[in-house]
């Protein structure tokens, strides 16, 4: 099954997370990674921002990951605030958005799905 597009992916175990991301390696296509906590305010404030980008970029894998649920993908990856935004392009971590600052991550999004889909 292709990653569905348009949605934002919430990941509840490692393995869900690990084969989300080995389907958008596969694919070649940007993943953002939004990590998030039910106890954090900017979080849920963030949220529903995330799931619009989401819908607007189509091209590109939307994540969501509970650092209290995964903690040991927090681990992996060194998240140390929430909301993080992890993007990944073939596995490997090429940006990275801390905070609820939506501009700062639409911007980071445009830069990169530009940047995706002329490797493509």
């Amino acid at each position: 099954m292709a990653a569905e597009e348009g949605v934002v992916i919430a990941c509840h175990t490692k393995e869900e997370f690990d084969s989300q991301l080995s389907k958008a390696k596969e694919v070649g296509k940007l993943v953002i990674i939004d990590f998030t906590a039910s106890w954090c305010g900017p979080c849920r404030v963030i949220a529903p921002v995330f799931v619009e980008y989401a819908k607007k970029f189509p091209g590109a894998v939307f994540l969501k990951v509970d650092v209290d649920e995964l903690k040991d993908v927090a681990a992996e990856y060194n998240i140390e605030a929430m909301p993080t935004f992890l993007f990944l392009k073939d596995g490997q971590k090429i940006d990275t958005v801390v905070g609820a600052r939506k501009d700062t991550l639409q911007e980071s999004i445009e830069k990169h799905v530009a940047a995706a889909s002329a490797s493509a």
